[in-house]
């Protein structure tokens, strides 16, 4: 657990991310058969989804969107499930682990609800409280009981009472309808909140005996969490000061960050957390060596003010960017754009919020990685940054630093 060790672990992490990317690119769109343990239930796919994407607008406006590395997931609000991107470890959910680089429609389902997306993972609830995973599982993050990756949506569990679930780069977790929180996966650095044994578990392990879990967000080795009583809480690694404690080391189980009853959201990214508050304002804390933290020298160990602005509405962490909307609906964005990832038009880093373009239509679906993708008020779905392997949904690998609409099928 000490800060030495976790460097070099996120060295590890960095050069195992490099190593995907290569793999990826090294199967190309070839497709690998992957097999299912005995009893494992799956979301079936139609002939009709296997087939390439159309590329006419959408009928249905979008409704959630998540980002992982290299891959993009949305839901409509018909409750139809779309993917694309890198498909390496199955990701995507189509069955196949073949690249696409334009929307795919995932199973017959009409009742997806939440989606998130970790490294090369991904989970969602449906309507009917069930909660499914698929893609990486070396770690046990799928949550299924074993290590095995999927290519399809599994189902975990049987309870069906999944309100929200959040995929990190090993770990996940999960809040349900009762208040409870639940977490699963790696565990080397605290990050599922349960203390520092066991170091892996593939299947959902409670957190405390709390009911009174809100939301969750899950970073590359913590966690933090927010209340019904607007207390935010956060645990695992804090090598950067990630955990907003005043600390450069780690915490086992949740530990409330500062006094404040005001937190409405949180989100982690690789080692910075960014949250806001019900006045509107802005915090951010952690790693920022590319300005993540939207304000300050070095890293952060408390939550540092971004800006006097307090018309803040949502915000979302990345690898080592953030991105946030306002209430007047503009859009900002900041922190690393090596890809573009900000959507300022440039490749250049900022320390700052800059706003993306004039438009002030964004609404609530936002999502950020190497690449970032939001929503509209209309419905319609905008990417931009990284597109190495077609996670933007325009049909090309083309990288964009200005958001461009992603057409969906109809």
């Amino acid at each position: 657990m000490n800060e030495h060790r976790e460097g070099r672990l996120r060295t590890r992490w960095r050069r195992a991310a490099r190593t995907v990317v290569a793999a990826a690119a090294s199967v190309g769109m070839s497709v690998l058969s992957i097999g299912f343990t005995a009893g494992a239930a799956n979301a079936g796919l139609s002939s009709a989804d296997r087939g390439a994407p159309n590329v006419s607008l959408a009928a249905a406006p979008v409704s959630r969107v998540a980002a992982g590395d290299l891959h993009t997931c949305v839901t409509r609000t018909d409750g139809t499930l779309w993917c694309w991107g890198n498909n390496f470890y199955g990701q995507l959910g189509d069955g196949t682990t073949t690249d696409r680089t334009g929307p795919v429609r995932i199973g017959d389902a009409t009742t997806w609800a939440r989606i998130d997306a970790g490294s090369s993972n991904t989970c969602a609830v449906r309507t009917d409280g069930t909660l499914w995973c698929w893609g990486g599982n070396h770690n046990g993050q799928l949550g299924d009981g074993t290590t095995t990756r999927r290519s399809s949506p599994v189902r975990i569990g049987t309870a069906t009472t999944w309100a929200s679930v959040s995929a990190g780069a090993n770990h996940t977790c999960a809040v349900q309808t009762t208040g409870t929180l639940w977490c699963w996966g790696l565990n080397r650095h605290a990050q599922l909140g349960i203390g520092t044994s066991p170091t892996l578990t593939t299947t959902p392990v409670q957190v405390g005996t709390a009911t009174t879990w809100a939301s969750v967000t899950t970073g590359y080795a913590h966690t933090c969490a927010i209340r019904t009583d607007r207390t935010l809480w956060c645990w695992g690694s804090s090598s950067d000061g990630q955990l907003g404690l005043g600390i450069r080391d780690y915490r086992a189980t949740p530990t409330q960050v500062g006094t404040a009853t005001t937190w409405t959201g949180v989100t982690a990214g690789y080692v910075h957390t960014c949250a806001v508050r019900a006045d509107g304002t802005l915090w951010c804390w952690g790693e920022n060596g590319y300005g993540q933290v939207g304000g300050g020298a070095g890293f952060q160990t408390t939550p540092l003010q971004v800006g006097t602005a307090t018309t803040w509405a949502r915000v979302e962490t990345s690898v080592d960017s953030s991105c946030a909307t306002r209430t007047d609906g503009s859009l900002w964005c900041w922190g690393k754009n090596t890809s573009g990832q900000l959507g300022d038009g440039t490749t250049t880093h900022r320390s700052t919020p800059t706003r993306v373009g004039t438009a002030t239509t964004w609404a609530d679906g936002l999502a950020a990685s190497y690449h970032a993708c939001a929503t509209r008020t209309d419905g319609n779905l905008w990417c931009w940054g990284d597109n190495s392997f077609g996670q933007l949904g325009d049909g090309t690998t083309t990288h964009r630093s200005t958001p461009a609409q992603v057409a969906l099928p109809a």
